[in-house]
């Protein structure tokens, strides 16, 4: 017999709650924020909208069904079953942020404060989940795109928006940077860090990259998230005698990667802005971006 399916619940601390925790008080939180021209009032009725959004969705749950609840502070240390079936309940963010930790399990994401979320993501509100749920799994879901890296050593990550490689805080990293099928060309590069993004990431941090490039780019088309193609960019390229700028943005396709190799100390290597769950890298090592195998199933 197999088991009835297990719904985790997956949400974040509020900053009403951070607030709280932070100063002792909610006196005490409302003074600060009060210093600093925010009145809590607002931040207040933010935290219940997520709470009601929260028990509203765990109240819809098919009473045979398991449950789980997980923090997003969590998720590196939570295990997801193959049966699982991942509720996020917050913003676009959120899903993101879960999505690497998953292999095939539909996601529903539920819009924790409407009107504040572009709702990309998180496609439901919290009334939606008493008819959304109990047909979930026979549900039609898109499958959006993952960006992948993988070290030589076979640290791994994967992420929904995108990758980052470059040196912690930001600051300049060395490396040779190349591509397959380019005809073995390689160049030695000091920028700000290289981005890989997918069709989802495109609303996002690749989105603003490929603006600020202009008719330079007027080339490279923004994938959908569906699309099984990535754009790449490298941030701020110094040229110099040992330093080129001429592989600074382009296309991968599905099979195609783009090679990294530290020329640095430390590198590093994160995905959809999560810098504390990063890889680490070393001189001489080399690391491959390009699409993952697996991809993000969200319920439309």
């Amino acid at each position: 017999m197999s088991l009835a399916p297990r719904v985790v619940l997956v949400h974040r601390t509020t900053e009403y709650e951070e607030l709280v925790a932070h100063h002792g008080t909610h006196g005490q939180a409302a003074f600060f924020l009060s210093s600093r021209g925010r009145d809590i009032g607002e931040v207040a009725e933010r935290h219940r909208r997520t709470r009601r959004a929260l028990a509203e969705v765990t109240s819809a749950i098919p009473l045979t069904w398991r449950q789980s609840l997980v923090e997003r502070g969590d998720l590196d240390r939570f295990l997801f079953a193959p049966e699982d079936v991942v509720v996020v309940v917050g913003q676009d963010g959120l899903v993101a942020n879960v999505a690497k930790y998953l292999a095939g399990q539909p996601v529903v994401g539920i819009d924790s404060d409407p009107g504040r979320n572009p709702g990309v993501l998180v496609r439901h509100r919290p009334a939606d989940a008493a008819a959304l749920l109990p047909a979930v799994l026979t549900s039609a879901v898109d499958e959006l795109t993952m960006v992948e890296a993988v070290a030589d050593d076979t640290q791994r990550i994967v992420a929904l928006n995108e990758i980052y490689l470059g040196a912690a805080g930001h600051q300049t990293a060395r490396y040779r940077l190349g591509l397959d099928g380019d005809g073995g060309v390689v160049e030695a590069q000091a920028s700000s860090g290289v981005l890989v993004g997918t069709g989802t990431g495109a609303t996002g941090w690749i989105r603003s990259v490929w603006q600020e490039r202009g008719t330079a780019l007027t080339a490279l088309s923004l994938p959908r998230p569906t699309d099984d193609r990535l754009l790449w960019f490298v941030r701020e390229a110094w040229p110099s005698p040992a330093t080129g700028t001429s592989l600074v943005a382009g296309e991968l396709a599905a099979s195609a990667r783009l090679t990294l190799t530290v020329e640095s100390e430390r590198l590093i290597v994160f995905g959809d802005g999560m810098e504390g769950d990063a890889l680490q890298l070393t001189w001489g090592q080399s690391v491959r971006v390009g699409v993952a195998g697996t991809s993000l199933r969200l319920v439309g």
